[in-house]
C-alpha cells in the first residue's frame, strides 16, 4: 500500500513513519507533508492508497484538507490527540483514527482494516462523514413556541426534553429551562437527527451529553449536569445502538 503522511509536528512525522518501516512493510511512504496546503498538492500528485491525517493543524485542519480535496479514493487514518468531538464525527462515520503517541499494535491493526476494504467504501465514508460534519457546523436551529411568541433555539444546546402534559420543557446545558407549548412528540419530530433520541415516554435526550449508562431492565442514563433519566424498556435497544456510534 502506498500512504502520505500529513502531520504540522515533523517528530510525530518521523516517529510514524518508522514506526511503518518498522512494523507494516507492506505501506510505502510517498510523502511526508508539514501542512494541508503540501497535502492537497500530494494527494493530486501521487495518487496514494492511504492517508495518515493530523486533525488539529494551524491554517489548514485536517477536515478542511478532505473539504479541499477534490478526491477521495483513499482510505484515511485520522491521527490526533484525544478529541472528544473530533473522535465522535469519525467514529459516526466508520473512518479509523489513532490516538497519540501512536501505539505500533493499534496502527498495524488500522492497516489490516484498511487493507482490507472494498475498493468504494472508503469513498463512501468520507462522504458521508464530510456530510455529518456540515451538519454539526451549522447551528441547528428551530422555531419553539412558547407562551409569549415564538423563539429561536439553538438545539446544540438542548440537554433533554421532558414531557408536561400537553406541554414540553427544554433544559438547556447552561441550566436555563423553557416550557413550549408543544407535546414532546412534536419537539421530536422538529429534532429528527443525531443526536437526539427518546428514551421514554416522558423523555427525548441529546446523546453529546450522555455522561453515563446503568444497566437495568430498561436502566437509566446519568447526564454531564448529574441527573438520572429512566430508559424504558422498549426503547433500550435503539438507545444502546445509538449510544455504541457515538
Amino acid at each position: 500500500m502506498t500512504a502520505i503522511i500529513v502531520d504540522d509536528e515533523k517528530h510525530c512525522r518521523e516517529v510514524l513513519e518508522h514506526l511503518l518501516h518498522k512494523h507494516c512493510p507492506e505501506v510505502r511512504v510517498l510523502a511526508s507533508c508539514k501542512d494541508g496546503d503540501e497535502a492537497l498538492k500530494m494527494l493530486e500528485q501521487q495518487s496514494p492508497q492511504l492517508l495518515f491525517l493530523d486533525i488539529e493543524m494551524p491554517g489548514m485542519n485536517g477536515f478542511e484538507v478532505l473539504e479541499k480535496s477534490t478526491r477521495h479514493d483513499y482510505d484515511i487514518i485520522f491521527t490526533t490527540a484525544y478529541n472528544e468531538y473530533a473522535i465522535k464525527a469519525i467514529k459516526h462515520s466508520a473512518l479509523d483514527y489513532l490516538l497519540k503517541p501512536v501505539d505500533k499494535d493499534e496502527l498495524i491493526l488500522a492497516v489490516q482494516r484498511a487493507r482490507d476494504h472494498k475498493p468504494h467504501s472508503s469513498t463512501d465514508s468520507i462522504k458521508d462523514f464530510l456530510e455529518s460534519l456540515h451538519m454539526r457546523k451549522a447551528p441547528r436551529r428551530f422555531a419553539a413556541s412558547t407562551m409569549e411568541g415564538l423563539i429561536m433555539v439553538n438545539a446544540d444546546d438542548i440537554l433533554y426534553c421532558e414531557s408536561d402534559s400537553a406541554y414540553c420543557k427544554l433544559i438547556f446545558t447552561d441550566g436555563r429551562t423553557m416550557l413550549l407549548s408543544k407535546t414532546l412528540k412534536e419537539v421530536e419530530e422538529a429534532l429528527q437527527y443525531d443526536p437526539f433520541c427518546r428514551i421514554h415516554h416522558s423523555y427525548l435526550i441529546n446523546m453529546d451529553y450522555v455522561l453515563k449508562y446503568i444497566k437495568g431492565e430498561g436502566g437509566e442514563v446519568i447526564m454531564i449536569n448529574g441527573i438520572n433519566l429512566p430508559v424504558s424498556r422498549t426503547r433500550k435497544q435503539d438507545f444502546l445502538k445509538l449510544l455504541e456510534r457515538i
